[in-house]
C-alpha cells in the first residue's frame, strides 16, 4: 500500500468526500484504512462496569484504500506516491533505501 499510518489523506468518493484527517490504522488483508474523523458509524454497547449506561457510542468505521489518496503537505493539495532508490552511507557501506515521493513537487514524504 501506498498510504502509511500516520499519513494525512483527503477521501475523494463516497458520502464524505473531500474530508481531510490522519490515517489511525491501516488493515492490510482488507484493504482498507481507518482515518481520524472521517466516516462515523453508531456501535451500540453493552451495559458494563465500564460504560454503566450502556447506549451507542460513534467510532471511525474503514474506508476502502481506492477511496482516498495522500494530501501533500508542501503543496496543499491531493498528490499520488512514487517510490525512488536512493544510495546513502560511506564507500564501505552503501545502502539502496526505497524512498515515498510526491509525484507533483518531486519532494520527499
Amino acid at each position: 500500500m501506498r498510504i502509511k499510518k500516520g499519513d494525512y489523506v483527503q477521501v475523494r468518493s463516497g458520502t464524505e468526500t473531500g474530508k481531510k484527517g490522519k490515517v489511525l490504522r491501516i488493515l492490510t488483508k482488507k484493504d482498507r484504512v481507518v482515518v481520524e474523523g472521517v466516516n462515523y458509524v453508531k456501535k451500540h454497547i453493552k451495559k458494563s462496569q465500564k460504560h454503566p449506561q450502556g447506549g451507542r457510542i460513534e467510532i471511525e468505521a474503514s474506508l476502502h484504500v481506492s477511496n482516498v489518496v495522500l494530501f501533500s503537505p508542501h503543496l496543499q493539495e491531493p498528490t499520488r506516491v512514487s517510490y525512488k532508490y536512493e544510495v546513502q552511507g560511506d564507500d564501505d557501506k552503501k545502502k539502496r533505501v526505497k524512498v515515498r515521493y510526491c509525484k507533483k513537487s518531486g519532494r520527499q514524504l
